[in-house]
């Protein structure tokens, strides 16, 4: 999609108009409320959401390099199934990747919420969770030893530790942590020494 295509659709969207700003070659979204794009499937490169509440996206498949979401809410993107370089996760609230199978080394999040990326297999090196939710790796089965989990909730692992129960699938209620020891920080040295790479 061109920024031209793309600047048409937020000012002629059937549910709603949608201010923007541009700023030297990047479309900003300013629109004050959610921005509820449910039916775009495609973007141009290098937009910025720095809307006032949510932003939904869930038919897209695929986004393009240097997409920004610092809005104020979550951030919905359910049919996303890989992540290009250079796309940055500021939302205040969630992020919803259930579709996601791909993510590129060395991607970070600094998203305020909770992450779901349940579909997700594997972690490549120098993925960095630095958000300030929970994350949820349901089928994940791999994480290569330089993948670091700086969250500020907790981490669901539920393939990869087992566990027949939702509460199971929590690290910190893992049956193998060792008492007087943070659980995070355990999962990190875990991590670090190659305890859970396939």
């Amino acid at each position: 999609m061109t920024q031209k295509a793309f600047i048409k659709v937020l000012v002629n969207y059937i549910y709603n108009t949608y201010s923007y700003e541009i700023e030297g070659d990047r479309i900003v979204v300013t629109y004050k409320g959610n921005v509820y794009l449910r039916d775009l499937t495609s973007l141009p490169p290098g937009v910025e959401f720095r809307n006032g509440g949510d932003v939904d996206l869930k038919s897209l498949t695929s986004l393009p390099p240097d997409v920004v979401f610092s809005n104020k809410g979550e951030v919905n993107l359910l049919s996303l199934t890989s992540l290009p370089p250079g796309v940055e996760f500021k939302n205040r609230g969630r992020i919803s990747l259930k579709s996601l199978t791909s993510i590129p080394s060395g991607f970070q999040f600094n998203n305020r919420g909770d992450i779901h990326m349940n579909y997700l297999t594997s972690l490549p090196p120098g993925v960095k969770f630095k958000n300030k939710g929970d994350v949820w790796l349901a089928d994940l089965s791999s994480i290569s030893p330089d993948v670091e989990f700086n969250n500020g909730g907790s981490v669901y692992l539920r393939s990869l530790i087992g566990g027949s129960t939702l509460v199971d699938g929590w690290f910190n209620k893992w049956e193998s942590n060792i008492e007087g020891i943070d659980s995070k920080r355990l999962l990190n040295f875990m991590i670090s020494k190659g305890v859970f790479e396939r």
